[in-house]
């Protein structure tokens, strides 16, 4: 077995999915997709596909009548003006991270990353030799980016990357202008490559605007951005996402393409257009139902004593503090999953320092949601009464 392989972390969220699957008793606030189905639009679109014999492979930079459409989304949405060529149709945003990656680090060259941030940015780093340089984002900042800790973990003449990941996961944080702006400056100061991950670009709450890094003036070759159909139009299992940036990366990402999956799914390219084009009436139901769901778990949370959690602007996860019970983040998650029955992810799965944290999804029913929390205060209440 290759080194690479065994000394990857075991991440807990697998066996969370199939404790949770085997389980019926336990609810699960810990896997990240949405609870919703697809809408049948975009599900009876794909059928009438797959029956019309759109079976075959697709080019390796994704099918061009949706490449258009999705420069025209980004350009009305997102205020980023590419071309086609400028656009490559993946296997869902995590294969396009790999993409990049792979087009953009030689082994031992550094990748600065957030801490704590999505589960798969730093194994992947690591499967391709590269050096992951971590960036603390902590609470006292409200899980904002700081400079002076990214140039302090910056090695310069090793490090040609770094991801940023807004709305974030698992802190739910959005990034300001005025917060893009100075990693813009902080990227142009060390000639870095900016991959900008905005997986929950239309999760977002209260008066927060998203704002796309790869809008702002002069960035043009410096960011590549990603999205994915996962989260916004509940496609988790049709695997779907793209990414836009500049016309050398994207030609190199195809050129791999060719190596790792050929080309994204070819029904679910279809599915996207779909999506795209269709009416968005099911995507503003669900971020009005995640909006819900979010002030009552803000709210529950801080009515249980020992939990203290900040109210995340994007995405559907929150990130409460557990320090004051003395444990481990992944001791308190497991006492939770075996005494409470319910299930969380362990900060830590995030980064050294997710520790003292614990990651809820509200990405699960409003009443599945309701019994959770009684369950937890009813055990915590019981356990720790000396709080």
């Amino acid at each position: 077995m290759s080194e690479r392989g065994d000394e990857l972390p075991i991440s807990t969220i697998g066996e969370l999915i199939r404790i949770a699957e085997e389980s019926k008793d336990i609810i699960s606030l810990g896997p990240g997709e949405p609870d919703f189905d697809s809408p049948p639009a975009i599900v009876n679109f794909a059928c009438k596909k797959l029956k019309e014999g759109f079976t075959h492979y697709s080019p390796p930079e994704g099918r061009e009548e949706l490449r258009e459409v999705i420069c025209k989304k980004l350009k009305k949405e997102n205020k980023i003006d590419v071309s086609p060529e400028q656009i490559i149709v993946t296997t869902g945003s995590t294969e396009a991270i790999l993409l990049a990656l792979l087009s953009t680090i030689d082994p031992g060259e550094g990748v600065l990353l957030p801490d704590p941030g999505f589960l798969g940015y730093k194994p992947t780093i690591e499967l391709l030799n590269g050096m992951p340089l971590p960036i603390p984002h902590h609470e006292s900042d409200g899980f904002q980016f700081n400079i002076d800790k990214a140039k302090k973990v910056i090695i310069p003449e090793k490090t040609n990357v770094m991801i940023i990941n807004t709305p974030s996961n698992p802190t739910g944080v959005v990034f300001d202008r005025r917060t893009l702006e100075e990693i813009a400056d902080f990227a142009n100061e060390y000639d870095l490559l900016i991959i900008s991950d905005e997986a929950y670009e239309k999760l977002i709450y209260d008066d927060v605007k998203h704002v796309s890094i790869g809008s702002l003036n002069g960035l043009e070759d410096r960011v590549l951005t990603l999205h994915t159909f996962s989260k916004t139009y509940a496609m988790p299992g049709f695997r779907i996402g793209y990414a836009a940036g500049p016309e050398w990366l994207i030609k190199s990402m195809k050129k791999i393409h060719i190596y790792s999956t050929i080309c994204a799914p070819t029904v679910s390219q279809f599915a996207a257009l779909k999506a795209l084009k269709g009416s968005q009436r099911a995507v503003k139901e669900m971020v009005c139902e995640y909006n819900r769901r979010r002030k009552y778990v803000v709210k529950r949370l801080n009515e249980i004593q020992g939990f203290s959690c900040i109210e995340p602007k994007g995405a559907f996860y929150v990130f409460p503090n557990i320090k004051s019970f003395g444990m481990s983040s992944f001791k308190f998650s497991k006492l939770l999953l075996e005494k409470a029955k319910v299930a969380v992810v362990p900060g830590t799965e995030f980064g050294k320092h997710g520790e003292g944290y614990i990651r809820c999804s509200y990405a699960t029913s409003y009443e599945k949601i309701v019994e959770a929390f009684e369950r937890i205060e009813k055990y915590l209440n019981k356990e720790f009464h000396r709080l």
